[in-house]
């Protein structure tokens, strides 16, 4: 037969230890940030800033406008575009969220892909980035800004 103090201890050593390993149980989001992917930014050649915030481009024809700063949950959102003979040519990203690694893991995809969206439907009419709600928001708030500056059809 097995004393109570025998059991006592027993109980209490298995214990200790399912909370060990249950508080020394690292989550994915605990883990250090190890990456440094930023999300790539598509600019117009041949552009130099002027101090009203309008860039123009050296003979090109282009103008490059940006947008008002979208704030978010997560932080703003800022773009810029350049348009040239009434398209849109570029989309520069000058802001968005990068606090934390899965900020720059998310926006590292999603920026890129509200890029291309935006040059494919010239004008803030696209479709959202699933997982980036946020950023998406704040980059087609700071679009249509931006376009609207630029005097184009949303």
């Amino acid at each position: 037969m097995v004393s109570p103090v025998r059991r006592i201890v027993v109980a209490v050593m298995a214990t200790l230890s399912a909370v060990t390993l249950v508080l020394g149980y690292r989550t994915s989001t605990s883990a250090p940030d190890t990456t440094t992917a930023a999300a790539p930014t598509v600019r117009s050649p041949g552009t130099t800033s002027t101090p009203g915030g309008t860039v123009t481009g050296s003979g090109s024809g282009s103008t490059t406008v940006p947008g008002d700063t979208a704030q978010t949950r997560y932080g703003p959102v800022q773009v810029q575009v350049s348009v040239s003979g009434g398209r849109i040519t570029a989309v520069d990203v000058l802001q968005y969220p990068d606090s934390s690694g899965t900020d720059r893991r998310i926006n590292s995809q999603a920026i890129p892909q509200l890029v291309d969206e935006t040059l494919g439907a010239q004008s803030s009419r696209i479709d959202m980035v699933s997982g980036a709600t946020y950023t998406s928001d704040g980059y087609v708030t700071s679009l249509q800004s931006a376009l609207d500056r630029a005097e184009l059809p949303s």
